[in-house]
């Protein structure tokens, strides 16, 4: 990742961008959006559970060995690093939170499981909910698995392995798809490809987040393609996040949100 373009790409975004605040937006169902999960601010019965654990492995200094099929480079970093660079961060997390809230999400699928902190994040909204969070890391999957454990979640299934691999097997199992998170490889043609590898799963009311939208050159090429996509209806960017609607109600239109 290149800090100086992302720099000026959130200046250029803060620049251009509305504010979270729904006018200007002219679809009722975004307005809705908008207003009671982009401004809600009200603190969740489960985040203070998620973040004391955040607190703790910050602290962590065990090393675990990170096998990384997008970058095909292994290497070893603590777990406290790993929280550092890797971990989605309160702000966003919660906000993944309350779409799924929001929208009363059941199905939920995470590309990308790291230390489990915003999967747990997407599995505490509902006990009733089925998460399956798939990992390319095994030594990662088995800490993912150490947090979930701790907060007590029991509807998550961790898939490890690489996800080129893994995300048909899962997808072929799926009746459907409420809610997915992308946060795993970010080269466009990964992006791309688990994308429309999902998209047969998708109905009106599923929501896709993607993650690092702005990441590179290539990562923004990928969220330009899934834009103009014609199963998509309208799509929110928030710089960090990309979120996207399939709901046939809507105008095809694409919103630039401060947040």
């Amino acid at each position: 990742m290149n800090h100086f373009r992302v720099l000026y790409k959130y200046l250029c975004h803060f620049i251009t961008a509305r504010n979270t605040g729904g006018y200007g937006v002219h679809s009722p169902f975004l307005f809705q959006f908008t207003r009671f999960v982009l401004r809600e601010k009200h603190a969740f019965y489960s985040f203070q559970s998620i973040e004391n654990l955040r607190s703790a492995l910050r602290k962590d200094n065990r090393e675990v060995h990170i096998t990384d099929f997008g970058t095909g480079t292994d290497r070893s970093e603590t777990i406290s690093r790993i929280l550092a660079k890797a971990v989605q961060s309160p702000k966003y997390s919660q906000l993944l939170f309350r779409i799924i809230h929001y929208f009363k999400a059941q199905h939920i699928l995470e590309l990308g499981t790291s230390l489990g902190i915003t999967t747990a994040y997407l599995a505490s909204v509902s006990s009733d909910s089925e998460c399956v969070s798939l990992e390319g890391s095994p030594e990662i999957a088995a800490v993912a698995k150490e947090n979930l454990r701790k907060l007590k979640l029991s509807n998550v299934e961790i898939v490890v392995g690489d996800i080129d691999t893994t995300l048909a097997d899962v997808l072929a199992k799926a009746e459907k798809l409420d809610f997915v998170y992308f946060d795993a490889n970010h080269r466009s043609e990964a992006v791309l490809n688990f994308f429309k590898q999902c998209l047969p799963k998708a109905h009106k009311q599923t929501v896709m987040v993607f993650d690092d939208i702005y990441w590179s050159d290539d990562m923004e090429h990928a969220w330009d393609e899934i834009k103009s996509h014609p199963a998509v209806n309208s799509t929110i960017d928030l710089f960090q996040l990309g979120i996207v609607f399939f709901n046939d109600d809507l105008h095809k239109k694409h919103y630039k949100m401060r947040y």
